[in-house]
């Protein structure tokens, strides 16, 4: 792959990560969040969200340490319950969502690290 190449990929991929993280907020603070396929509970979304984005935030930032990387999304995803327990939104917020998003990431990041620590 070529140099250019590369930067177009990695500018991707931090363009994914960072439209996911959006979708993510949105998603979370609209007052009537439309149904998924499937009506997955709501902890299965905040793992599902957290997961992808843990997923694609490793992708984007690879020399990212894990741990930063695992503390920014679980900042952000506490960010996310501060914002739920606005009255007005009608959203509930919940430390338990929080917990869900942290291990999520931290799920994630763990098996990441240790498949490239295999890949070296």
């Amino acid at each position: 792959m070529t140099e250019r190449a590369g930067a177009r990929r990695a500018a991707f991929i931090r363009l994914l990560f960072w439209g996911a993280a959006l979708i993510a907020l949105v998603m979370a603070v609209l007052p009537h969040p439309p149904a998924l396929p499937g009506n997955p509970s709501d902890k299965v979304q905040h793992v599902m969200a957290f997961a992808a984005l843990a997923g694609l935030g490793a992708a984007a930032y690879p020399r990212l340490p894990a741990i930063r990387l695992a503390a920014a999304l679980s900042i952000f995803g506490l960010g996310i319950e501060i914002v739920q327990a606005i009255p007005a939104l009608n959203r509930d917020s919940d430390w338990v969502d929080w917990a869900a998003d942290t291990l999520a990431c931290a799920a994630v990041l763990i098996g990441i690290a240790l498949w490239r620590r295999r890949r070296r």
